[in-house]
């Protein structure tokens, strides 16, 4: 099956797919219920056994699955085995920007004595918008994709 044929995993069957590619070895439907946090052990097999029709996931002599093929979910990306919102990179991105105009701001106040340009703190400001504009919607991407264990 080709990439184009793969349809992308949402909602819960891409919380059950990337706990998969995180585990990084055969799981059953049992373990996958308690590490997506989902109510019953035939709900997770109804999704391994959908990702399984798609070609990512495939059953071993065991009956458990494992990993075929990691493919890119779109608005996130794969760092290591974990799957991040693509807005936390620009949220990174943003904060990098801020912190190097934070430190010609202070170079300048410190070593020369004057005060910076006023444009130079509206740059600080609009990058720290964009910082936590891009964080946020970043973490609230990752809430959907990931939601939290209750109790456990």
């Amino acid at each position: 099956m080709s990439s184009a044929e793969i349809h992308e995993p949402e909602g819960t069957t891409l919380n059950v797919y990337s706990y998969v590619v995180k585990k990084g070895k055969p799981v059953g439907p049992r373990e996958v219920m308690r590490g997506a946090n989902l109510s019953s052990p035939s709900v997770a097999y109804w999704h391994l056994q959908k990702l399984e029709n798609t070609g990512l996931l495939e059953k071993n002599g065991a009956g458990e699955y494992i990993v075929k093929e990691k493919t890119s979910i779109s608005g996130h990306i794969w760092i290591g085995k974990n799957l991040v919102p693509r807005l936390m990179c620009y949220s990174l991105f943003f904060l990098g920007i801020m912190i190097v105009e934070a430190v010609i701001i202070v170079a300048q106040l410190l070593a020369i004595g004057e005060i910076p340009n006023l444009a130079l703190f509206y740059l600080v400001a609009t990058n720290g918008i964009a910082f936590v504009l891009f964080l946020g919607e970043g973490l609230a991407l990752r809430k959907k994709a990931h939601p939290e264990k209750n109790g456990n």
